[in-house]
């Protein structure tokens, strides 16, 4: 053959190899084909496009240590443990959500009217296991579909020692197979304490803070929700309106609060970040320095609010808020948290509901 004749023959091999790359590219969508294709600069921040499950490497499942891997929710109902829940009749419309995230051990039976009877999510405390085995029952053998999210750190949690509260998590999965049991990871709890001092401008542990659990519900929230509705979580302004003259008196629960028994003094709110109030919210009309009316020991704008809506009659719940937010160590700092709360609020669609939060 020719060379002429061979260098047509060369192309149009050539010409019908490339032709049927580029068709088997199309038809089989290979990454590796359409990747130029592609913007080069996608945003880290938007969801994917395509219905399918995310793997959420801040929590491991026990006892295999796997990643949580689930869809993502659409709508998201949280709800507070909070006594503000009592009466508020919102049960039908947090089931309607999607998914509902509860914390702790807050119950739903009795109460269906108030905080529905739907659990998705039950973000807990390592401190609130033993409280979930008082009525294991309805936890971890009715509660089936529920998935657990067990925050802490320390030996408890430790799994390489066998902390001992890992244990106890360990010896629920057996008893109750099919049971979703995780737990966040060393390097989600650090990130958890990176997002509070970035907030804040506070070291959390130089500050003698604690995180609470509304604290991990809402970073999971935020990764997990593409909307979020909060039930019964009160804005960090609220119990600023209750102006007390004598003594906290509350029960200390495990030496927690020891510190925090001393006498109240007008409000320092800020220590962690919190902005202090403006004065006129400090002082009562003709008296000095936030001192309350002779013969009441306070005067408040809001009635008295349990701190939790399962314990009626124990703790008031402005009261525990202010207890924390003033210990000089080893406190929640509620009133802190929810000020963040409201600035990520400005930013991502979060509602908070009964009672209603201004963000703007």
């Amino acid at each position: 053959m020719k060379a002429p004749g061979r260098l047509l023959l060369v192309i149009l091999c050539s010409s019908g190899f490339s032709a049927a790359y580029i068709l088997l590219c199309c038809w089989a969508c290979l990454s590796f084909c359409l990747a130029p294709c592609l913007d080069p600069h996608p945003s880290t921040n938007s969801r994917p496009t395509v219905p399918g499950p995310l793997h959420f490497s801040g929590y491991s499942s026990v006892p295999d240590g796997k990643p949580l891997v689930r869809e993502p929710c659409r709508s998201c109902a949280v709800v507070s443990s909070s006594g503000q829940m009592l009466g508020s009749g919102l049960g039908a419309e947090i089931d309607s959500a999607e998914c509902v995230l509860r914390m702790n051990q807050a119950p739903t039976v009795g109460f269906e009217a108030d905080v529905g009877r739907r659990s998705t999510l039950r973000v807990v405390s390592h401190t609130s296991v033993p409280l979930l085995l008082r009525n294991y029952s309805h936890y971890f053998q009715h509660a089936r579909d529920t998935l657990y999210v067990v925050w802490g750190q320390g030996r408890h949690m430790d799994r390489a020692l066998g902390g001992r509260t890992y244990r106890t998590l360990l010896q629920l999965t057996k008893m109750y197979p099919g049971l979703q049991v995780y737990t966040f990871t060393e390097r989600m709890m650090a990130y958890c304490d990176q997002v509070f001092q970035d907030e804040t401008g506070k070291n959390r542990r130089q500050s003698g803070s604690f995180l609470s659990t509304g604290w991990f519900t809402m970073i999971l929230a935020l990764e997990l929700c593409e909307e979020i509705v909060v039930y019964g979580m009160v804005s960090d302004s609220y119990c600023r309106q209750v102006i007390y003259a004598h003594r906290v008196r509350l029960q200390p629960r495990s030496g927690q609060l020891a510190r925090a028994r001393a006498r109240v003094k007008p409000w320092p709110v800020g220590s962690v970040g919190c902005p202090a109030p403006p004065l006129s919210v400090l002082t009562f009309p003709g008296t000095r320095h936030g001192g309350a009316p002779a013969g009441s020991p306070w005067e408040e704008s809001h009635p008295s609010v349990p701190y939790h809506y399962f314990e009626k009659g124990r703790l008031d719940e402005c009261q525990m808020y202010l207890a924390h937010e003033r210990a000089p160590r080893s406190a929640h700092r509620f009133i802190t948290e929810k000020a963040v709360f409201s600035r990520w609020a400005k930013k991502r669609p979060i509602v908070f509901a009964h009672p209603s939060w201004r963000t703007q």
